[in-house]
């Protein structure tokens, strides 16, 4: 991307300035700015627009909670994944909010009518759909976070506990979940380097 571009549009200067915050100050998150990246993740593309994702707003005793849910399965794993899971907790408990994302399985379950595909291959087909969609849902809402001066971070190890945490939140039937505490960064922290583009870039 050239450097005048970065320059000129706001967007470009946030997705570049998006960084993963792991320790948070105890200064509350407004309302307002949790429906502002809300609307932004809610504004994502969707599969047939069917918009089967679901946001749950996690805060005092439910947000610690969860943290003691995830450092109590810790236990259960090996190093370094039970080391992972005890930071998560950590990011988790620091945190004053934590946004959970799961879909509800509603593209999962109607996509055989929709598409008339009754396949053994149509679950997997609408599942990978159902995940795209949350996904670019999670990604709007950590630019539309750092818009707004937010410090995010999306814990991808939780996927290692994903069914207790769906049954935790009450959204046990989707496919996809994601764990993203929400608050004011408590430590700076530099982009990691990325790859030359040319490495990641083919054109046909």
């Amino acid at each position: 991307m050239a450097e005048s571009s970065l320059l000129r549009n706001e967007t470009l200067q946030k997705i570049s300035q998006r960084r993963s915050t792991r320790l948070f100050q105890e200064t509350p998150v407004s309302r307002e700015d949790i429906q502002t990246i809300l609307h932004a993740a809610h504004q994502a593309p969707s599969a047939h627009n069917q918009q089967s994702w679901r946001f749950v707003v996690l805060e005092g005793e439910k947000k610690e909670a969860l943290a003691e849910l995830v450092i109590a399965k810790a236990a259960d794993f090996p190093k370094p994944a039970s080391t992972l899971l005890r930071l998560a907790s950590r990011s988790i408990h620091s945190a004053p909010v934590v946004i959970a994302v799961a879909n509800t399985g509603e593209l999962i379950s109607r996509g055989g009518d929709l598409f008339n595909i009754r396949d053994a291959s149509a679950h997997d087909f609408f599942r990978i759909m159902e995940i795209q969609s949350s996904a670019a849902a999670v990604q709007n809402l950590l630019v539309a976070a750092t818009s707004v001066g937010l410090g995010t971070v999306w814990l991808g190890v939780l996927v290692l506990v994903k069914d207790d945490v769906l049954r935790f939140i009450g959204q046990p039937s989707g496919e996809f979940m994601a764990v993203i505490p929400v608050g004011y960064s408590a430590q700076s922290s530099s982009s990691p380097k990325k790859k030359s583009l040319d490495l990641v870039i083919k054109y046909l």
